[in-house]
């Protein structure tokens, strides 16, 4: 998916929601940003970095959704390593040390996912 839609001020809409499949991720380019976008279950839309910070590839769009607890989970496709959907901290690091994704906020208008495109850069 690479961002096409029209912009209010600093805001980018990237995709509409009906576009999303629930706990199945997609992934978004912002020049050279990968975004990794996920629909969960309860309609929360979230996005995280789709580079996997462990092995170095544009893989999380290909993870594996979860939840511990009420915590909604991202599994890396790589090495398994498990985050925070809502902060990008690694809660299960596999033995290796501690990353984190990048997060962004995103916005749902009018049934379109939106963001602040300052924060992307």
């Amino acid at each position: 998916m690479t961002l096409t839609g029209p912009s209010a001020g600093s805001r980018v809409r990237v995709c509409a929601v009906q576009d999303l499949e629930v706990e199945r991720g997609r992934a978004a380019l912002f020049g050279t940003v990968q975004i990794a976008l996920f629909l969960l279950a309860d309609g929360s839309v979230h996005a995280v970095s789709n580079l996997d910070p462990y092995s170095g590839a544009n893989v999380m769009s290909r993870g594996i959704v979860g939840s511990r607890g009420e915590t909604p989970t991202l599994a890396s496709p790589m090495h398994k390593q498990i985050f925070d959907l809502r902060t990008g901290a690694c809660i299960e690091t596999q033995g290796r040390e501690p990353a984190s994704l990048r997060v962004w906020q995103v916005s749902v208008v009018d049934g379109h996912v939106e963001f602040d495109i300052e924060e992307i850069r």
